[in-house]
C-alpha cells in the first residue's frame, strides 16, 4: 500500500533545473515527512518501516520562482518522475500518490485519513491555502469518480478534471509508472502524460486543464467565497431524486454512515452536479418523526439563511419508495458534544433546543447550528430525555416547559446552559455526580455564591486556560440561564460581554430552585 506524494514549493522566471537520479536520507534538498530514502536510494512514502494506513510526504525544499509578482509573468515548467504503487500481494490497497505545487512558505499538515493523499488536513487548514496537484488515485472515496483515476486538484481534494487510469496490472505486479507534467504559461495549460497498462502492454494516457498559477490575492479569494455564499443563499434548497442520493451515498453504504439518530441514519455523500460533499439524513420507515415533522423541518430550514446555520441543500420525498430524505452541508468535524465528551479528544482553550449535539463543526471548527429541535442526528435516548415540546431535558427553560410556549428568553436560557457546558465540560444533568453537583446550573450558582466560580472549569483542561475568559463565559452562562426570564440579557448584550465590550453583570440568585424533579412535560419547583 502507498499513499502519497512528491511535491515542489513554488514562489524566478529565469531558468531553473534539477535532476535526481537517487535519493538519500537526510538530504538538504528534500524534506521528508513520514517518508524516507531506502537502501536502493528511492523514496519510500509508505513501506516496511511505516506500518498502517498512513501518509508520507517528500518535498523539494528550495523555492522555484515560477511567477514574478512585479511583472506578473509566469514561466513554463516541466517535470518527469517514475513511481511504483505496489499492492504487495494484498487484496485491499489505497489510497494513491500525488504531485503538487504550492506557494513558498505554505504549511500543510497531514490528515488522519489517507484519502486526502497527504495534500492537506481539512480539519485544520485555512480555507485560502492554494495548491495545484496531480493525483494518481487508486481508491474510490465518496468524492471520487468510480475506479482508479488520474485527476487535477485545485485547492480541494475534489478533482476539477479526471480520467480513468489503466493501472490495475501495475499495482498488483508492482510495476513502475512514468509521469510527465508540464505547464504552458501562455495558454495556462497544465498537461499530464502518464503510463498505464492494457493487456500487459504499456500505454500512454493524458489529461489537461486550464489553470492560472499566479498567486491570487487573499482578499480576492475571500470576496469570491463571500459571493459564492451569497449566490447559495439566494438559490435556496432544491428537490433531489432518490436515485441521485443513492448514487451519492454509494446506495447508502454503511461505510458512508456518519451516525444513527432516533429518526434514522445520516450518510456522507458526494453530489457531482454541485461538486460538493453533503450529509444525507434518511428518515427511517415507521419513524416517529413522520411526514408532518419532516414537512415542518423542510419549511422552516428552507427559509433560514445564516453563516452559522447548517445549510439545507435539498430534500427528497418519494412515497412510492417510502423515502424521506434531507440533504445538508457536510460538517467534517461532527458535533460539538463528540469533542466535549470523547475521552481521547480535548478542545484546548483558545433555538429552544440549543445543545452541543446540535452544534456542528465545519473543517475549520467554525460552529454551525443544526437540527432545530425537529431532527435528531445523534441518538441520545440513553443519555438525554426529549420533552413533548421539541427540546431536551436540561436545556429547556422551566417557563417554556410549563407553559408549552417557546420564546426568545427560552432560547437565551438554552444558550446559557450550553455556555456553562462548554466551560464545565459536563452535561447539564449528571446522575453519577455527587449529590450537590447533579444539576450543573445549581452547582455553578453555588460556586458563584461562594466566590470560587473558577472551580467549575473543566478539570480536563488541567488549569491551562485564560482565567478572565473562563470567568466571563461562566458569568454569561449564569446570566443567560437566570431563573427569572426578565433578568436574562438579549443575545446582543451577552455577545458584547463575551467580547469584553461591556462589563460583567452583577448576578444575584435569591431563590435557588432545583431542576432535577421534572418529567417530560413539566418541572417541579422546589425552594430550599
Amino acid at each position: 500500500m502507498i499513499t502519497n506524494f512528491f511535491s515542489i514549493l513554488t514562489p524566478f522566471t529565469s531558468a531553473v533545473s534539477f535532476n535526481f537520479t537517487s535519493f538519500d536520507s537526510p538530504d538538504p534538498n528534500i524534506l521528508y515527512e513520514h517518508a524516507y530514502a531506502d537502501e536502493d536510494q528511492v523514496i519510500q512514502l509508505t513501506g516496511s518501516k511505516l506500518k498502517g494506513w498512513i501518509d508520507g510526504r517528500a518535498t523539494y525544499s528550495r523555492p522555484m520562482h515560477l511567477w514574478d509578482k512585479d511583472s506578473g509573468k509566469l514561466t513554463d515548467f516541466s517535470t518527469h518522475f517514475s513511481f511504483v504503487i505496489d499492492a504487495q500481494n494484498q487484496p485491499d490497497y489505497a489510497d494513491g500518490l500525488a504531485f503538487f505545487l504550492a506557494p513558498n512558505g505554505s504549511n500543510f499538515s497531514m490528515a488522519a485519513s489517507a484519502g486526502y493523499l497527504g495534500l492537506f488536513n481539512p480539519a485544520s487548514e485555512p480555507t485560502d491555502n492554494f495548491f495545484v496537484a496531480v493525483e494518481f488515485d487508486i481508491f474510490t472515496n465518496v468524492w471520487d469518480p468510480p475506479g482508479e483515476h488520474v485527476g487535477i486538484d485545485i485547492n480541494s481534494i475534489i478533482s476539477v478534471a479526471n480520467v480513468p487510469w489503466l493501472s490495475n496490472i501495475s499495482i498488483k505486479e508492482g510495476k513502475a509508472n512514468e509521469a510527465w507534467i508540464s505547464y504552458n504559461s501562455s495558454s495556462k495549460n497544465l498537461s499530464v502524460v502518464f503510463t498505464g497498462f492494457k493487456y500487459n502492454v504499456t500505454v500512454n494516457q493524458s489529461l489537461s486543464y486550464i489553470v492560472d498559477l499566479r498567486k491570487r490575492n487573499r482578499r480576492a479569494n475571500k470576496d469570491d467565497r463571500a459571493l459564492d455564499e451569497e449566490f447559495k443563499r439566494e438559490t435556496g434548497p432544491r428537490r433531489f431524486t432518490y436515485d441521485e442520493l443513492a448514487r451519492a451515498t454509494n446506495d447508502f453504504n454503511n461505510k458512508e454512515k456518519l451516525g444513527q439518530g432516533v429518526f434514522g441514519g445520516v450518510y456522507r455523500g458526494f453530489l457531482r452536479d454541485i461538486n460538493s460533499i453533503v450529509a444525507v439524513k434518511r428518515v427511517s420507515e415507521g419513524s416517529t418523526q413522520g411526514i408532518r415533522e419532516y414537512a415542518v423541518e423542510v419549511k422552516i430550514i428552507s427559509k433560514l439563511r445564516h453563516k452559522n446555520l447548517v445549510q439545507l441543500i435539498g430534500w427528497c420525498h418519494e412515497r412510492s419508495r417510502g423515502q424521506l430524505l434531507l440533504v445538508s452541508d457536510f460538517m467534517p468535524n461532527g458535533s460539538l458534544d463528540s469533542h466535549l465528551y470523547k475521552k481521547d479528544t480535548l478542545l484546548v482553550w483558545e433555538v429552544r433546543d440549543i445543545k452541543p449535539s446540535n452544534i456542528m463543526l465545519d473543517s475549520n471548527f467554525n460552529a454551525k447550528l443544526g437540527d432545530f429541535g425537529l431532527a435528531r442526528l445523534v441518538d441520545h435516548v440513553s443519555a438525554l430525555q426529549t420533552t413533548d415540546l421539541a427540546g431536551t431535558k436540561g436545556y429547556m427553560d422551566l417557563g417554556c416547559v410549563t407553559t408549552q410556549r417557546a420564546s426568545k428568553e427560552s432560547d437565551i436560557y438554552s444558550f446559557g446552559i450550553v455556555a456553562l457546558e462548554l466551560a464545565c465540560g459536563r452535561k447539564p444533568i449528571n446522575h453519577e455526580a455527587p449529590e450537590d453537583q447533579v444539576v450543573m446550573l445549581e452547582w455553578v450558582q453555588e460556586l458563584h455564591g461562594r466566590g470560587v466560580l473558577l472551580d467549575a472549569a473543566n478539570h480536563r483542561l488541567g488549569g491551562q486556560f485564560d482565567e478572565q475568559q473562563m470567568n466571563c463565559l461562566l458569568i454569561v452562562g449564569l446570566w443567560c440561564a437566570h431563573f427569572e426570564y426578565d433578568h436574562r440579557p438579549s443575545i446582543k448584550e451577552a455577545i458584547q460581554v463575551l467580547n469584553f465590550e461591556a462589563p460583567l453583570p452583577l448576578l444575584q440568585f435569591d431563590i435557588p430552585r432545583t431542576l432535577e424533579s421534572y418529567n417530560s412535560t413539566s418541572y417541579v419547583r422546589q425552594t430550599n
